[in-house]
């Protein structure tokens, strides 16, 4: 076996309708973790009181 530190290669962004995944930096253990975006999924809209009879 190599005595070479392990490294993961690095992982182009991913890019979907509502979710954006990308590639995080390691720790000091070595962990490789992805952060995930969801953008939303509808929009919001204020409220508004019924007009009255």
């Amino acid at each position: 076996m190599s005595d070479a530190p392990k490294t993961r290669p690095k992982v182009p962004e991913g890019k979907s309708r509502f979710v954006k995944t990308t590639q995080q930096a390691p720790n000091a253990k070595g962990f490789v973790g992805y952060k995930t975006t969801w953008e939303p999924f509808q929009k919001e809209v204020p409220y508004k009181t019924p007009k009255k009879p």
